[in-house]
């Protein structure tokens, strides 16, 4: 039976073959904020599912619960710059991964393309591949910051060219887009903004919603409770569309959404509760992360070998190991000496080697494991 599922290597690569067998290690490649003492406050999630159980109805709505809808929207209203979004053109989904998949069917037929960035999160090409179609991509400049090469999203674009994917602030490299961009007014592609790490910002002040950079495009926005309150087993995501995108595709984004239902009903009743309580939570985890980045920019930019930026924003690191030309012997070498990092190639990258380092990691175990990883490159120069 054909199919890209039926396609994929399934046997573990050579790096989870190594990690299998390892000894102890300490892992700065984790993204799960539960294994690193991140846990939304138990007493605020008991009292936003209080009032459910006695009240419980299943009352369907293909664009989510309303009180839901008008606390993202209200959300959306306190963001810098605000975006207004009315919460007709919100919808609630499971998570942002089943985001992904309803834009893409509601954008696309197999054999059209979606332009994303060279450099991505590896979820993104099997979500395509799920809908037969292709991701053709665009560079990110690390020279410039990580920024969107205009020249080469144009040169991606044909004429089955649909969606133009643009994640922000960005995974692994932390860029976020702050301006808008000539080439996609004169492209006039619809554009699905990720914005799950929009809340955590560190070389800029604030994450811009798309929409605001360019209103005469159609924007879809991705977010959800996963990164935003640490929330990744509760699974609750949303799209808010901005005027040309709900005028477009809302009436079909409605009845695909309707399809499904997937939204979690106790999750959605919990929302406005989580935004109106978990402010707090939200700014001390931004608080942990920066102070995690400054820790492990001041280690690694006095690494010898290792070249590195501070991020925009995230919490993540995608530094540049001098010395080396293969990444996976570079994260081999490292796991060896006690510490599992992910080699850049996962994330697509092809120019030099470089290695992803989550700052998620808790505070103690991401100090040891980054002064492993320094000592380990020091003894190489």
């Amino acid at each position: 039976m054909p199919g890209f599922l039926f396609d994929v290597d399934l046997a573990p690569n050579r790096l989870e073959r190594a990690r299998r067998q390892a000894g102890a290690y300490i892992d700065l490649t984790s993204s799960n904020p539960t294994r690193h003492g991140l846990l939304f406050p138990p007493d605020i999630l008991r009292a936003a599912a209080d009032g459910y159980w006695d009240a419980r109805r299943y009352e369907p709505d293909p664009r989510g619960s309303l009180a839901a809808r008008v606390a993202i929207a209200e959300d959306y209203a306190r963001r810098t710059p605000p975006l207004a979004v009315s919460p007709d053109n919100i919808f609630l989904t499971a998570s942002t991964s089943e985001a992904y998949s309803l834009l893409f069917t509601l954008l696309t037929d197999p054999g059209d393309n979606v332009l994303g960035p060279n450099i991505t999160y590896p979820l993104f090409e099997h979500l395509a591949a799920a809908q037969r179609i292709a991701l053709r991509a665009y560079e990110l400049d690390a020279a410039r910051g990580w920024q969107i090469s205009a020249d080469s999203l144009r040169a991606a674009a044909d004429e089955r060219s649909r969606a133009v994917l643009i994640v922000s602030p960005h995974n692994p490299t932390g860029m976020i887009a702050q301006r808008p961009l000539p080439t996609l007014t004169r492209l006039g592609l619809p554009i699905i903004c990720d914005e799950v790490f929009a809340a955590f910002t560190y070389r800029v002040a604030a994450t811009p919603p798309f929409g605001t950079l360019h209103p005469e495009l159609p924007v879809f926005h991705l977010n959800g409770i996963s990164k935003r309150f640490a929330l990744p087993d509760l699974k609750l995501g949303w799209i808010a569309l901005n005027e040309p995108a709900a005028a477009a595709f809302g009436a079909r984004l409605e009845m695909l959404n309707d399809a499904f239902l997937s939204a979690n009903s106790l999750a959605q009743f919990m929302l406005p509760t989580l935004f109106e309580r978990g402010a707090a939570f939200v700014a001390n985890m931004r608080d942990r992360f920066r102070a995690s980045l400054d820790l492990a920019l001041d280690i690694l930019q006095n690494c010898p070998g290792v070249r590195i930026a501070p991020p925009d924003g995230g919490y993540y690191l995608f530094p540049q190991i001098a010395g080396w030309d293969d990444e996976e012997a570079l994260a081999l070498f490292l796991l060896e000496r006690g510490v599992l990092t992910h080699p850049g190639y996962f994330y697509g990258n092809e120019a030099g080697a470089r290695v992803m380092i989550s700052c998620l990691t808790e505070p103690t175990r991401l100090r040891a494991g980054l002064e492993v990883l320094a000592r380990a490159l020091a003894a190489q120069t």
